[in-house]
Order: structure tokens, then C-alpha cells, then sequence
């Protein structure tokens, strides 16, 4: 049986819980048997993966290498994933660095096939720096079966400060988070953005983030999540925006019919 988390509230109320819970939750699940199996075979097999075409042969393996870094979406996608490891990441043009999603980047930097003669996989430090991050990642995904608007927080919590952090410029960092899913997910619906935000011009879009997200923080810089109160409050208007969307699209008219024709 897979792990399940608790997550008996909804809203805010039940962040809250998870929140003061997750650490003593988060232990359940690396107790249990399938995850310490799927450990045991990370760590076992890991090391002789010396090669993209290696990993991508070893379906579980693979799982257990995409999912630490949000993409076991992809774990079927074996011809994609090898040509993304085997690129450069130390080339501007390469499909890596190409892509939106940064997500990609960072799980072939991390393995390493196309940037180095011998890969990150033979460092004895390698298992526990990517299993760290399944755990995480695999919590994650436990919690977004049953409540996706909290995994998206969760990830959110983990990512901004991170990007925040960077060097580059504020403007990047705002293409950088319209760029991922999830984050552009978060920062849209906080601020209160319809769904057909998305389909504007995206120097258009970015202009609406700044200008949101100064009315609303006192900044118009990512870099402003940095900080934890700053993130906090991000977080909480993102999951109260959430219950009041829901709220009113359970409240439309064909809501209100589906739910008469239910009874």
C-alpha cells in the first residue's frame, strides 16, 4: 500500500496542519517499505549507470531519478530524457538550455553525461544528494493526489527563494517563473489572474507580474522572496485565491445544475 498523507482540512486551515505535521509525516514515509526499497536500488544500481542510455534502460531507476526533480511525467519518454542527459549543459544552445522548464537543467547537471568524461554518478556523495530530493519530491507528489493547490505551495515554498537567490536580473528571474508550470500557477492565481492571462503576449504578461506583485508585496523583484514572511504571504493569498476560484466555480450555474442532476 502506498503512503498516504493525513490531510483531514482543506483552505487554509488545513496548510496549517500540514505545515506543524509534515516533519512526523514525512518520517512515515521514508519508513515505509517501498520507499526503503526504492532506496536500497538507487543506491545499488546508481553508481554503474555510467551513461545517459544506462539510466534511461532502468525504468525504475529512471522514476526514482525524474521524480526528484518533478518530472517522473516523463519517465516513459525514455528517447527524450536520454537526449536532454546527453547535452551540454555548459552550452547555451543546448535542448536543456533551451527549455522552458528549468527543471530540465537541473536534472542534467546534476547527472552530469554530457558535461563531464566521467558523470556525477560515480561520486560517493551522489545517492544521498538525489535521494534527499526524491523524498521531498515524492511527499510532494503524495500530497498533490489529494490536494494538487498544496503540492503546488509546496513546490512554490522550495523554488522561489531559490531562483530569488540568483544573480541574474529581475526581469529574467520573471521570464524564469513563467517558464515553470507550477510557479506561474502560484504567482498567477495569488494575484488574482484568469486563466486567459496565459494567452497574452508574454512581455505583456510579465508587465501585469511586476505591476501586480508591487501592489500587492511593495516590490516589483522576485528577489523579495528571499524572504519569509514575504514567502508566507505569497503563499497564503495563493491558497486563499484558490478556495475562493473553487468556491465560485462550484457556484456557476452548470455547477449547480451537475450537482441537482447528482442527488
Amino acid at each position: 500500500m502506498s503512503f498516504q498523507p493525513v490531510l483531514p482540512l482543506s483552505g487554509y486551515t488545513g496548510w496549517g496542519f500540514l505545515k506543524r505535521t509534515m516533519a512526523r509525516q514525512q518520517a512515515v514515509q521514508q519508513a515505509a517499505p517501498a520507499q526503503q526499497r526504492d532506496e536500497a536500488y538507487f543506491r545499488d544500481r546508481i553508481g554503474k549507470a555510467d551513461t545517459a542510455e544506462k539510466l534511461v534502460s532502468d525504468k525504475r531507476l529512471l522514476r526514482i531519478a525524474l521524480t526528484a526533480f518533478g518530472l517522473e511525467g516523463d519517465v516513459n519518454s525514455k528517447a527524450f530524457v536520454q537526449k536532454i542527459l546527453e547535452g551540454s549543459t555548459l552550452k547555451e544552445g543546448s535542448l536543456a538550455n533551451k527549455l522552458a522548464d528549468k527543471q530540465y537543467q537541473k536534472f542534467a547537471a546534476a547527472f552530469g553525461y554530457g558535461d563531464f568524461s566521467v558523470p556525477r554518478t560515480k561520486l560517493s556523495t551522489f545517492a544521498d544528494e538525489i535521494l534527499t530530493q526524491y523524498r521531498a519530491r515524492s511527499f510532494e507528489t503524495a500530497v498533490g493526489e489529494q490536494n494538487n493547490t498544496y503540492r503546488l505551495a509546496m513546490n512554490a515554498e522550495r523554488e522561489l527563494p531559490l531562483l530569488a537567490a540568483r544573480t541574474s536580473s529581475a526581469e529574467a528571474k520573471w521570464y524564469t517563473i513563467l517558464g515553470s508550470a507550477p510557479l506561474r500557477e502560484v504567482m498567477q492565481t495569488a494575484l488574482g489572474l484568469p486563466a486567459s492571462f496565459a494567452s497574452i503576449d508574454i512581455d505583456q504578461q510579465v508587465s501585469v507580474l511586476k505591476a501586480k506583485t508591487e501592489a500587492a508585496f511593495g516590490s516589483a523583484d522576485p528577489a523579495q522572496f528571499k524572504d519569509t514572511k514575504t514567502m508566507d504571504a505569497l503563499v497564503r493569498r495563493y491558497l486563499l485565491q484558490s478556495d475562493i476560484q473553487a468556491q465560485a466555480s462550484n457556484s456557476s450555474p452548470a455547477a449547480r445544475a451537475l450537482a441537482l442532476l447528482q442527488r
